[in-house]
């Protein structure tokens, strides 16, 4: 029989994680600063960040600053699960116990979705049970809260990448986030904004297909857009304007493309 934890640690655990995850003293970080883009991605934008639009509702900060408090880290900074969870403490035989560190180990760098934490544990092979009542216990005390870790990683990814409301909510599916949550996380993003983010990342792109033909920096342009997820008919509509801007002539291609 597996022997049951004291599960009052999680939650000085989570106050403790809380103050080394503040920069201030005492206010929890924000933005970024919680949920830190990626490695790889800061360089996209020349480690700029895109405009600071976007809801950001007092119910969506508090759960990011839980979120954030509780792991003190960015969403999925790339580390491997595989290499973090073999670090056991040697001897540990409590199958309890191997998989509440192993979590701590994975939740110390960066927050993780229920589903990932669940992969790792199977994995390791803990019986389905024990990793079932684990994990239910660090949703608890808020180690793990996939709702915040949606709606912090749709700010980050879209601030960061300029990444629109069909691509995150694909990253989110890959994530093992639940449908509801994913379509209320990337909710907080209106057409406006999308379109917006749109015009930003065109006009960051716009010198760089100086000299090609018109067509071409179309195709180019619109191409862009279409990987990060916008829709084909917001992406033409946005590079035409812009290259119209520029004073291109665009007669005719509202019938080319």
């Amino acid at each position: 029989m597996t022997r049951r934890t004291d599960w009052a640690e999680y939650a000085d655990l989570a106050a403790a994680q809380g103050r080394r995850g503040r920069g201030d003293g005492g206010a929890a970080g924000t933005g970024d600063e919680v949920y830190g883009t990626p490695p790889g991605d800061a360089d996209v934008y020349e480690g700029t960040r895109l405009g600071d639009g976007g809801a950001r509702g007092g119910r969506r900060r508090g759960r990011r600053r839980a979120a954030g408090e509780a792991s003190g880290g960015g969403p999925d900074q790339g580390s491997s699960f595989s290499s973090r969870a073999e670090e056991e403490p040697a001897g540990s035989g409590d199958p309890a116990e191997r998989a509440r560190a192993i979590c701590l180990r994975l939740l110390t760098g960066s927050p993780r979705t229920r589903k990932q934490l669940a992969d790792a544990l199977r994995k390791k092979e803990i019986p389905e049970d024990v990793a079932d009542e684990v994990l239910s216990r660090f949703e608890e005390v808020r180690l793990i809260d996939d709702s915040a870790f949606a709606d912090a990683w749709v700010e980050s990814r879209h601030h960061g990448r300029g990444l629109a409301r069909r691509a995150l909510a694909r990253e989110l599916r890959t994530k093992g986030v639940d449908s509801a949550l994913i379509e209320e996380a990337v909710g907080q993003l209106d057409a406006e904004q999308e379109e917006e983010t749109a015009r930003e990342l065109v006009a960051r792109k716009l010198r760089a297909t100086r000299g090609l033909d018109r067509d071409k920096r179309l195709r180019r342009l619109a191409g862009m857009l279409a990987r990060k997820g916008y829709p084909e008919g917001m992406a033409l509509r946005v590079v035409r304007q812009a290259l119209a801007e520029e004073g291109e002539d665009t007669d005719g291609l509202d019938e080319r493309y």
